[in-house]
C-alpha cells in the first residue's frame, strides 16, 4: 500500500475568510489524501516552509481578497527558492477570468473559481498526481456517506 499523497491548503495575504478552503481540505481529506491545512493569514514563506517540512506533493491557495495577482506567483517564487518547485500548485477563489493567463504563466498550474464542484478538484489532483482511486478511505464508504440525506 503506497502512502497518501500530501497536500497543503494555504491561505495567503490578509483575506479571512476560509470556509472555501476549509470545504476543499475536507473533500480531499475524505477523498483519501492527507491534508495539512496552514490557517489563515500566511505570507509565502510561512507556505513554503510549510510545504518543505510537510513534504507536500500539491499546495493549494485560495484567496478572496483579490490580492492572488500578487500572492499566488509570490508563493511558486518561494516555493522554487525552497527546493519545493516540483510540487504541484493550483488555486481558487474569486478570481476575475482576466487573471487567470497571468497566474498559470507564473506557475499556478490551475485555478478554480466559485461554484467548481470539489469533485473536480479531486480529479484534476488524481491526475496530476498520479493518484488512482480513493486512498487510505474507503471509496464504499465515501459513496455511502455521499448518498446519505443527512449530509445534503
Amino acid at each position: 500500500m503506497t502512502a497518501p499523497k500530501r497536500i497543503l491548503v494555504a491561505k495567503p495575504g490578509l483575506d479571512g475568510h476560509d470556509r472555501g478552503a476549509k470545504v476543499v481540505a475536507r473533500a480531499l481529506r475524505d477523498a483519501g489524501f492527507e491534508v495539512i491545512y496552514t490557517g489563515l493569514r500566511q505570507t509565502p514563506a510561512q507556505i513554503a516552509q510549510a510545504a518543505v517540512q510537510e513534504d507536500v506533493d500539491a499546495i493549494g491557495l485560495s484567496s478572496l481578497s483579490g490580492a492572488h495577482r500578487e500572492l499566488f506567483p509570490a508563493v511558486v517564487r518561494a516555493l522554487r527558492d525552497a527546493g519545493a518547485g516540483d510540487a504541484v500548485v493550483f488555486g481558487g477563489g474569486v478570481i476575475p477570468q482576466e487573471d487567470i493567463p497571468a497566474l498559470l504563466a507564473a506557475g499556478v498550474e490551475r485555478l478554480f473559481l466559485p461554484g467548481t464542484d470539489t469533485g473536480e478538484i479531486v480529479r484534476f489532483l488524481r491526475e496530476r498526481l498520479g493518484v488512482e482511486g480513493a486512498q487510505g478511505a474507503s471509496a464504499a464508504s465515501n459513496a455511502a456517506a455521499s448518498r446519505s440525506p443527512s449530509r445534503r
